[in-house]
C-alpha cells in the first residue's frame, strides 16, 4: 500500500500507540492550506481510493497495515516439523513479529459505529480541526462501512440503525461531504424512511442536541441533581457501572448547560435535511420518547417512563442553588476522572464528552482541555479500511496476557524466551502502583495491585485483567527465565492476590471493575434503549473462572498466604459459576461470542479446581456440569471438525450457527475439551486439524467473524484473537499428547 507508507504506529514505553503521518514534500500536516491545491487534493484522493474497503464478504478489516509493516523484512524461522510441532512454532513465530518493542501486542479494537462520530462532534463543538489526513481516512471509514440500504449499523455486522445512520450522516456532513453527494442522499432517504432524527436513541439525541440541531427540550431531564443525592440511596450514580456513570456524568453537565455548538451554515442545513418535516414545526415534547424499531434493544420501562415525567417537571423551574450544585460537582468529577486517567478516561466516549465539558468550562487555551487534544489520538486506528476509534485505548494487557499464556502452556519458553520477557516487562509495567487521588469522594474501588485492560495511564483496573496479569506474571516467574529483579516483587503479586479477593460480591461471582453496587431492578432506569445490563456492574462467568484461576495459581505460589479466604472464595466462585450452567450445558459469554467464550473460561475454573488440593462440597456437582459442558460442545462440532459461532447468540441468548466454522471458537471449544480431559481424543484430532487447515504459510491465521462484544448488542473486534487462541489450542494440544 503506496500512501500506508506515510503513516507509522509509534509505541511508547507503558504501551501507549499512536499513529503518526509523515506527510511527503511539500505538505504540511498542521496547515490546511497546503493541502487546498491540486496537487494535495489529488495526494488525499489518491489516499482515500487507496483505503477503499469491499465489506460485502468480510465487514471485519485484517489489521492489514500494522501488520504488513510490522512483517517487513521479517521471515519465519520455524521450517517442517513433525506432526503438531510445525503449526504451534510457525504460529508463534509469526505473532512474535507483531509484539511492540514496549513487550504489548499492538492491535485492531475497533467496530463499532457510534465512536468516531463523538470525536468528530466534539471537534466540531469545540472548534478543534482534526488533521486533513486524518480526516480524509475517517470519512473513508465511515463511507467503506455503508450498507446496501444506506444505512449503518451498531457495529460493522449490523443491520441498519437510526443511531449509526444519523451519527454517520451528521459526521459525513462536518467532514465535508456535500448533501448531494450520492452516499449522503441514500443515508438521508434511510432516515427519512425509518422516521427522521427525532427516532434516534438518547445518545443519538444527545449529540445533535451539541450540536445544536436538536433541541436540549427533546431530551428526558439528565438531571445533575442525582449526584447530590444521599450516597446509601440505591438510585445514586455512584452505584451505577462505572461505564454508565462516566458517560452519563458529562451528558448530565452538558445538559445542565445547555451546551451548544456556535450557529453556522452547516447547522441549518443539517436542521432541514434529518427530520421529516421543518425543523420548526417538531414536537420536541413527543421526541423525548421516541425511538426507532430498527434500534430499540432494551425498551424504556414503564418505571423510567413515569421517572422521566417526574424529571421532566422538575425541568420546568429547576431549583437554581442545586443546579449549580450538581454542576459544580460534576465538573470537579470530570476533573478528577481526567487526572486520575492522565485524560485518556475510561473510554472513548467519555473521552470525547469530557473534552467539550472541559471546552466550555476552561475554553481552549487551558491546559486540560489541550490534553484532553493528545490524548484523542490514543483511541485512533488505521486499518485497511480507514481510520476509526477504538473501543478503548487498545487492548494492550489483555492481549499481552493471554499471548505469554498461549506461548508458555505449548512449551514454547526456550524458543521464545526473548518475547516472554519482553511481554513480562510489560506486564510488570502495567500494574497499577499507586492509589489514585480522590478515589473513595469518586466512588472509585482500591486500585494497587491492579492491572487495567490497556495501560499503566489508564489506570482502570479490572477484575480479570487483575486476574489475567497475576497468573501471567506467576507463569512467568516459575519458568526462571527472567532476573528476579525483572519479576513482579512479592508484595506486588500480594497486593494483587488481595484485590482480587476485595472484589468478590456476596453471591460468590466478580463482576466487571467493582463490586455489584446496586439492585438488579436499577435496570429499569436504562434510558440507553440500545445497550442491556448497563446499569450496575454485573457479575460475570467469565471474570469469575479469571479471578478463581489466578487465585488457584497464586495459592500454589504463595502456599500461606490468606490461605483459609482464599480457598473460602474460589469455594464460593465455584458455587457462582455453577449457578450460571444453562441446562444444555452451556454458559452465556457477556465479552465474547458467545457460549463457546463463556463455557471455555467455566471449564477452565472448574477443570483447575478439581485439580488442586482443595475439598469441595460440591465435587459431584462440578464433575456433571463438565459433563454437560463436553455434551453441549461436542453438539455443536460442524461436519469439518471446526466450530463456528454467530454474533447473533449474544443478542438472541441462544447459540447461533455461524456459516462457517471459525478459527476463535474452534479453539475456544478445543481448549475446553483439553481441559476436561475428553476421552474421545479423535473429536479433538478433528478440530486441531481444522484450525492446521486454516493456517497461512506464514503461520498467520485470516480474520473471520466479529469475536468481541460488549452490553449484549454491540460487537467489537480483537485481531489478536485469531493468533493468540489458536497459538494456545495447538500448544495444548501439543503439551497433551505430543
Amino acid at each position: 500500500m503506496k500512501y500506508a507508507a506515510n503513516w507509522s504506529l509509534k509505541t511508547y514505553a507503558g504501551g501507549r500507540q499512536v499513529w503518526h503521518f509523515s506527510p511527503p514534500e511539500p505538505f504540511n500536516k498542521f496547515d490546511d492550506k497546503d493541502w487546498d491545491t491540486d496537487q494535495g487534493r489529488k495526494f488525499l484522493a489518491e489516499m482515500a481510493h487507496e483505503f477503499s474497503f469491499d465489506k460485502t464478504g468480510n465487514p471485519n478489516s485484517s489489521d492489514a497495515v500494522y501488520r504488513q509493516q510490522a512483517l517487513e523484512n521479517k521471515g519465519i524461522h520455524f521450517g517442517a516439523s513433525n506432526g503438531i510441532e510445525e503449526p504451534f512454532l510457525k504460529a508463534v513465530d509469526f505473532y512474535k513479529n507483531l509484539q511492540a518493542q514496549s513487550g504489548h501486542w499492538p492491535g485492531d479494537y475497533g467496530g463499532p459505529f457510534f465512536l468516531a462520530p463523538g470525536l468528530v462532534i466534539a471537534a466540531y463543538v469545540t472548534q478543534t480541526a482534526l488533521p486533513t489526513p486524518h480526516r480524509v481516512l475517517i470519512k473513508q471509514y465511515m463511507l467503506n462501512h455503508q450498507n446496501a440500504d444506506g444505512g449503518w449499523g451498531l457495529h460493522m455486522e449490523g443491520a441498519s440503525t437510526m443511531f449509526g445512520t444519523v451519527l454517520q450522516y451528521v459526521s459525513l456532513r462536518i467532514l465535508g461531504m456535500r448533501a448531494d453527494e450520492v452516499a449522503i442522499e441514500r443515508a438521508r432517504h434511510w432516515i427519512k424512511t425509518n422516521g427522521g432524527a427525532t427516532a434516534v436513541p438518547l445518545w443519538g439525541k444527545f449529540y445533535l442536541a451539541l450540536l445544536g440541531v436538536y433541541e436540549w427540550e427533546g431530551i428526558n431531564s439528565l438531571l445533575p441533581e442525582l449526584w447530590l443525592l444521599p450516597r446509601k440511596l440505591p438510585m445514586h450514580p455512584g452505584n451505577y457501572w462505572c461505564h454508565a456513570r462516566m458517560v452519563y456524568l458529562p451528558m448530565a453537565y452538558c445538559y445542565g448547560e445547555k451546551i451548544k455548538a456556535k450557529p453556522a451554515q452547516l447547522l441549518e442545513e443539517l436542521k432541514e435535511e434529518l427530520y421529516l418535516g421543518p425543523y420548526a414545526d417538531v414536537n420536541w415534547q413527543a421526541a423525548r420518547n421516541s425511538c426507532a424499531v430498527t434500534d430499540l434493544y432494551y425498551p424504556q420501562s414503564k418505571f423510567l417512563k413515569l421517572f422521566n415525567k417526574a424529571l421532566n417537571i422538575y425541568e420546568l423551574r429547576p431549583i437554581k442553588a442545586f443546579r449549580k450544585r450538581a454542576q459544580n460537582f460534576a465538573l470537579a468529577y470530570i476533573n478528577a476522572e481526567d487526572e486520575q486517567t492522565n485524560f485518556i478516561d475510561i473510554g472513548p466516549v467519555n473521552q470525547a464528552m469530557n473534552t467539550v465539558c472541559i471546552w466550555h468550562a476552561y475554553g481552549k487555551d487551558d491546559v486540560r482541555f489541550k490534553k484532553h487534544l493528545e490524548r484523542w489520538y490514543d483511541y485512533l486506528w488505521l486499518a485497511e479500511d480507514g481510520i476509526k476509534m477504538n473501543g478503548y485505548n487498545g487492548s494492550q494487557l489483555w492481549d499481552t496476557a493471554f499471548a505469554a499464556q498461549a506461548i508458555i502452556e505449548g512449551g514454547g519458553e526456550n524458543d521464545f524466551a526473548a518475547v516472554l520477557k519482553k511481554a513480562n516487562r510489560f506486564i510488570a509495567d502495567a500494574q497499577v502502583k499507586e492509589e489514585v487521588k480522590g478515589h473513595e469522594k469518586f466512588y472509585r474501588h482500591d486500585s494497587v495491585g491492579g492491572w487495567p485492560f490497556s495501560t499503566n495511564e489508564h489506570g482502570w483496573p479490572i477484575t480479570d485483567c487483575t486476574a489475567e496479569g497475576l497468573k501471567t506474571a506467576l507463569l512467568i516467574r516459575a519458568l526462571k527465565i527472567v532476573p528476579a529483579g525483572e519479576q513482579v516483587p512479592d508484595n506486588l503479586l500480594q497486593k494483587a492476590a488481595e484485590l482480587i479477593l476485595s472484589f468478590q460480591n456476596k453471591n460468590g461471582g466478580w463482576a466487571s471493575y467493582e463490586l455489584t453496587r446496586g439492585p438488579e431492578w436499577l435496570e429499569a432506569l436504562n434510558p440507553s434503549e440500545v445497550f442491556g445490563n448497563i446499569m450496575i456492574d454485573y457479575a460475570y462467568t467469565e471474570c469469575s473462572s479469571a479471578c478463581i484461576q489466578a487465585l488457584l495459581k497464586f495459592r500454589s505460589a504463595f502456599p500461606g498466604f490468606k490461605k483459609h479466604e482464599i480457598e473460602n472464595a474460589i469455594r464460593n466462585g465455584i458455587d457462582f459459576i455453577l449457578s450460571q450452567q444453562s441446562e444444555d450445558g452451556s454458559w452465556y459469554g457477556s465479552w465474547a461470542v458467545c457460549f463457546t467464550y463463556g463455557t471455555w473460561f467455566a471449564v477452565e475454573a472448574i477443570s483447575e479446581a478439581l485439580n488442586s488440593d482443595i475439598k469441595f462440597a460440591q465435587h459431584d456437582r462440578m464433575k456433571l456440569a463438565m459433563d454437560k459442558a463436553a455434551s453441549f460442545l461436542i453438539s455443536k462440532q460442524q461436519a469439518d471438525g471446526g466450530w463456528g459461532e454467530s454474533f447473533e447468540s449474544c443478542i438472541s441468548k441462544q447459540y447461533v450457527q455461524h456459516q462457517t466454522s471459525q478459527v476463535i471458537n474452534t479453539s475456544w471449544a478445543l481448549l475446553s475439551l483439553m481441559a476436561m480431559d475428553y476421552t474421545d481424543k479423535a473429536v479433538i484430532d478433528k478440530g486441531i486439524q481444522l484450525l492446521v487447515s486454516r493456517q497461512l504459510p506464514n503461520g498467520d491465521f485470516e480474520q473471520e467473524g466479529v469475536s468481541g462484544v460488549f452490553n449484549h448488542n454491540c460487537a467489537i473486534t480483537y485481531t489478536s484473537y485469531r493468533n493468540v487462541f489458536p497459538i494456545w489450542a495447538l500448544g495444548r494440544y501439543r503439551r497433551k499428547y505430543r
